[in-house]
């Protein structure tokens, strides 16, 4: 249950209208706690991405790297998407193009360590697969952080060339965001910390203002000579690596237990500023550690991020012990258990992406890879992997903090001022705020929505959402662009397949795409009638007779072009460009009438949104076209035999005989998986298709078909001369 009036404007804000959203708030506000309910709730089609591996663990979600396959690097707009042309082809999968296409709420987690050109790369990509027009391709973001917490990182370097766009690295400078109107909810109430001096303390080392008490009492926390009690996990927060690492090595010496050497096998080219771990791993009973890698089975026993501590080691296999905290009960007192982790080597691979020169799809190619126990010690980590993440025992060694939320970040990851010691003593010289990240937050403030703006804003996301229903313009656009493929690539064989495709083009512009203009016309007028749409008798009843209307008319118009199978197409690049087309085609039309068939009664926001995820769900599960053995062998169209037997003309405006045509296609598809070549090397189409219309019964009349050689004669005549015999007419 949202129990504060921030979290449910948060909550209403992301599921009932399109605005983006900034929502922060102090750490332990609830902001991860607000997000899972989120994700429990909502119908919408949401993706949940964060910049690191355990912030996106955290969040339930996926790095923001990985989802959108951007490679590590700059982002310079009109110049390169993270070392990428901009123009070139991403190599998604049709299941994730599917998610880009219909994804409607996109939530970064920890935005407050997302650089400005990262955000723009995620627009460049969103664009791609959504409304060009419109920053991020139309679709609403959730962002979701603190920048008090951790910065973006970005070396002299990078802001060397980042600066000729930006002016300042935080996300709020994307070229993208700023031609968005987003609103600004800040969280108020503490949930992680309930000790209200501990919570004063915080509230003031964040916002800079840090008094004489504030440093005395939390340098009443300095214990120099502390030592942890046996039975209790501590971890140390620094802030560099090269603390951590002296801090793990001195640990590890005291520990009396044999220690194990696990060495990493590196192959081909895996530089050594990408290695996850230690190529040389020491290990021992009782060492505490982190994950360095999402558990890849289907258990997801572990994560990066997690943290435990050794219990066995033997035959390559080194048992971990990781405490299990489940949420608080109603009693407010967190229930304790432990897992039990076996865990061996695990792969990384060094990935890039190559272009068939024949075909022009991308596939991916491994040039290298990592296999290593995917662990490190972990009595110290630094406080840039420690955001996200809370722990009940730490010690903070922060007196060397270089850049401005350090300190907070640390002191904000424990629960209690009694669980914290620290390692050396805060000084005022250590925690400094970013002004430009001050007069953010000032602008933004002024931008906190009111009850009153919800309900503008909640009426524009229903009027904008029916009038996205009653739009065919993508369809209509995709459409004729299908008409030019057709054209361009199957009027020699199949010309009554383009002239449908054709006149389906012409009926969707003149009864659907026209239509809808006007009807557009009407929702906006209606529209502000009443503050919802439920209220508005009117404009609902306007709704459920187009909703009859286009389910009649698009099923009558598109549904009987998507009756009609796709002609067989022997060249493989020719073949990929048509049905993926389709398929979008195809997809689009599903979702329509998935809309208006659950609308025809009344309009809802969870059909609406119950009817895209169904469409949504059920292209994703239909099975992915597999890539033939021989590319090379298939995008060579097989070239008609010298003989000097006359050539007949074949009529290739229609298909005589559908019977003979599918057994032709038939046995040539069974005949190329038993001699593993191409279909289009055992026969082209165009020889298929004289086949089915002259009917050949002798093997004079089989040699005047086009594409029938001698060779072909003595490989396939008598099987060709049986399926015309046993298919005549039928």
């Amino acid at each position: 249950m949202i129990d504060n009036a921030e979290l449910d404007m948060a909550r209403n804000y992301a599921l009932y209208t399109h605005r983006n959203i900034f929502l922060t708030g102090k750490a332990g506000t609830g902001k991860t706690t607000f997000l899972k309910r989120l994700q429990a709730e909502s119908r919408r089609r949401m993706i949940v991405v964060a910049p690191t591996g355990v912030a996106a663990i955290n969040a339930g979600g996926v790095t923001i790297h990985s989802f959108f396959q951007l490679a590590p690097g700059l982002f310079l707009p009109g110049k390169m998407v993270a070392g990428r042309d901009p123009k070139s082809r991403f190599s998604f999968s049709r299941h994730k193009q599917n998610i880009l296409r219909s994804l409607s709420l996109l939530v970064i987690d920890e935005i407050s360590m997302v650089r400005a050109d990262l955000l723009d790369a995620i627009d460049d990509v969103l664009r791609r697969y959504q409304d060009r027009s419109k920053p991020f391709g139309g679709v609403q973001l959730l962002l979701i952080g603190d920048l008090q917490q951790l910065a973006p990182v970005a070396t002299e370097s990078e802001w060397s060339l980042l600066r000729e766009f930006y002016t300042t690295p935080y996300f709020f400078s994307s070229l993208a965001l700023q031609q968005t109107d987003f609103v600004y909810i800040e969280l108020q109430h503490i949930y992680r910390q309930q000790d209200t001096t501990f919570v004063n303390l915080l509230n003031n080392v964040r916002d800079g203002h840090v008094s004489a008490a504030t440093l005395q009492a939390l340098n009443a926390r300095y214990l120099p000579a502390f030592n942890p009690p046996d039975g209790e996990e501590w971890i140390t927060l620094t802030t560099h690596n090269q603390q951590a690492a002296r801090i793990n090595a001195a640990r590890m010496s005291q520990l009396p237990t044999r220690e194990f050497t696990f060495e990493a096998h590196i192959k081909g080219d895996f530089p050594e500023s990408s290695y996850p771990t230690d190529p040389s791993l020491k290990l021992k009973v009782g060492a505490q550690v982190m994950f360095c890698k999402n558990d890849p089975s289907s258990a997801k026993a572990f994560y990066n991020g997690r943290i435990g501590r050794i219990a066995d080691i033997h035959d390559g296999t080194v048992t971990v012990v990781c405490r299990r905290t489940s949420s608080a009960g109603e009693s407010g007192q967190e229930q304790k258990d432990y897992d039990r982790i076996d865990v061996k080597a695990l792969e990384w691979t060094n990935t890039r992406y190559t272009t068939d020169a024949a075909t022009g799809t991308i596939s991916e190619e491994q040039i290298g890879s990592f296999t290593q126990i995917p662990l490190r010690t972990a009595w110290a980590i630094t406080i840039h992997k420690s955001q996200g993440l809370t722990f009940d025992h730490a010690i903070i060694n922060a007196g060397q903090a270089f850049s401005h939320g350090q300190v907070y970040v640390a002191l904000s990851r424990c629960r209690t001022l009694d669980g914290l010691v620290l390692a050396t003593p805060i000084t005022q010289g250590i925690i400094t705020t970013d002004p430009d990240v001050v007069h953010f937050n000032a602008v933004a403030n002024e931008h906190t929505p009111t009850a009153e703006t919800f309900i503008k804003d909640r009426r524009s996301f229903i009027e904008d959402i029916l009038c996205d229903i009653f739009d065919f313009r993508n369809i209509s656009m995709r459409l004729r662009y299908f008409e030019r493929l057709a054209t361009e690539h199957l009027s020699a064989y199949f010309p009554s397949f383009v002239r449908m495709t054709a006149a389906t083009a012409t009926q969707t512009d003149s009864s659907l795409l026209a239509v809808g203009v006007k009807f557009q016309q009407q929702i906006h007028q209606l529209m502000p009638l009443a503050d919802t749409f439920g209220s508005n008798e009117l404009l609902r009843e306007r709704v459920r007779k187009g909703m009859n209307y286009y389910a009649t008319t698009t099923a009558n118009i598109l549904g009987e072009f998507f009756n009609v199978d796709l002609p067989e197409i022997d060249n493989a690049r020719t073949r990929e460009m048509i049905a993926s087309e389709y398929q979008i085609l195809k997809a689009s039309y599903d979702e329509k009438m998935e809309i208006f068939v659950n609308s025809l009664n009344d309009f809802s926001l969870e059909a609406y949104w119950n009817a895209k995820a169904k469409t949504a769900m059920t292209d994703e599960q239909k099975p992915q076209r597999k890539a033939r053995a021989s590319r090379k062998a298939e995008s060579k169209e097989r070239q008609p035999k010298k003989t000097n037997v006359r050539k007949a003309t074949i009529d290739y405006e229609t298909i005589h005989n559908p019977t003979l045509y599918k057994a032709l296609l038939t046995w040539r598809q069974q005949t190329a998986r038993e001699r593993k070549l191409p279909v289009s090397y055992i026969m082209p189409i165009n020889t298929v298709i004289g086949i089915t219309n002259l009917m050949p019964r002798t093997t004079d009349e089989l040699l005047s078909v086009p594409g029938i050689g001698k060779k072909t004669l003595q490989d396939y005549g008598a099987d060709l001369l049986e399926l015309v015999a046993s298919n005549a007419f039928r």
